[in-house]
């Protein structure tokens, strides 16, 4: 039997990013092969968008996906999250070739305070919004501060693709599958001084550090990980997109539906490992199946990933100081 539709929108829904996930969302990949969704889809007010937005909602009506109930294009946030029960920020200027994190903190951050006003103003009280449009983290914490009438919980940043990476790279390197790893997270911002946690991971059940190098965890793993969204942006000439959009799908499907092992969620902090309470930042999280999630707890953290935490408060701390003026006092 077939649940009650949910409510899904969708920002810069004809960009990459966009494009490569609202079909995954329609089929089911999301949200599961009993779940309905209506599409609300915001894109910006000029006729290039518009246009282009209006050949991806022609192409979705084409797959006749049975779980599609509706879609339309919106051009005004409040209307585009109204009621919304999900929503993926995904529109936003895209980090280019030599584009410092101060270029987008400056460009987007006028974006992401209109879009949390906006939810605060019309979507479910009881929303689940992740931020994938750079730098995501303190984009969310922009929307998370401009939407008071909303829970905190209710806002993530998406840091599972740097959780999906450091996967991918320590299956080959062990020459195991991905499925054979477990209980890998990222700490902190997704920037290139991420802390990718090899220490509290495991393969077939064995912590991951008995099979591979220390010199290897800092000379190879730890940046080839934390810089891998510039590698590609250098090979393809673009960011990220359909790895991108596969970790969102991933990031939400856990979140909604639950998960077996630790995802990664870039979430408000509740003072757990010293970070600052409220500040959006990576943890270890445990997906209960309810829709609701919990830091996971009593990690025992080495120097090294002391240090590498305390760099991304640091840093965090100075991108949200950057974008005070768009945060209410």
């Amino acid at each position: 039997m077939m649940k009650e539709p949910v409510r899904v929108a969708v920002t810069g829904p004809a960009g990459n990013i966009g494009y490569a996930i609202l079909f995954r969302i329609a089929s089911g990949a999301m949200f599961g092969p009993d779940q309905p969704v209506h599409l609300s889809l915001l894109e910006r007010p000029n006729p290039r968008s518009s246009a282009a937005l209006k050949g991806v909602m022609m192409e979705l009506a084409d797959c006749a996906f049975p779980l599609l109930k509706s879609m339309r294009a919106e051009q005004d946030p409040r209307e585009a999250f109204r009621d919304a029960d999900y929503a993926l920020l995904i529109g936003a200027r895209p980090r280019g070739p030599g584009m410092e994190r101060a270029d987008l903190l400056e460009a987007n951050a006028a974006i992401f305070r209109e879009q949390g006003r906006a939810l605060n103003e019309t979507a479910s009280r009881n929303v689940k919004v992740i931020v994938v449009g750079n730098p995501c983290n303190t984009n969310a914490w922009i929307a998370m501060k401009n939407a008071p009438d909303l829970a905190p919980e209710c806002f993530s940043a998406m840091l599972r693709l740097d959780q999906n990476r450091a996967m991918a790279m320590l299956a080959e390197k062990t020459r195991t599958d991905v499925t054979d790893i477990r209980h890998m997270a990222v700490w902190g911002n997704h920037s290139p001084s991420m802390a990718p946690d090899i220490w509290n991971a495991t393969v077939k059940g064995e912590p991951a550090d008995n099979f591979v190098t220390d010199q290897w965890i800092r000379e190879e793993f730890i940046p080839t990980v934390g810089k891998r969204g510039s590698a590609i942006i250098a090979a393809r000439g673009a960011s990220s997109a359909a790895s991108a959009a596969s970790a969102a799908v991933d990031h939400m499907h856990d979140w909604a539906l639950g998960a077996d092992d630790w995802v990664t969620m870039g979430v408000p902090s509740d003072g757990s490992y010293g970070v600052p309470e409220g500040m959006i930042f990576g943890f270890p999280c445990i997906a209960k199946g309810d829709g609701t999630y919990e830091i996971v707890k009593g990690l025992t953290l080495n120097e090294e990933q002391q240090a590498r935490i305390a760099k991304n408060i640091a840093d965090l701390e100075e991108e949200m100081a950057a974008v005070k003026a768009f945060v209410p006092d």
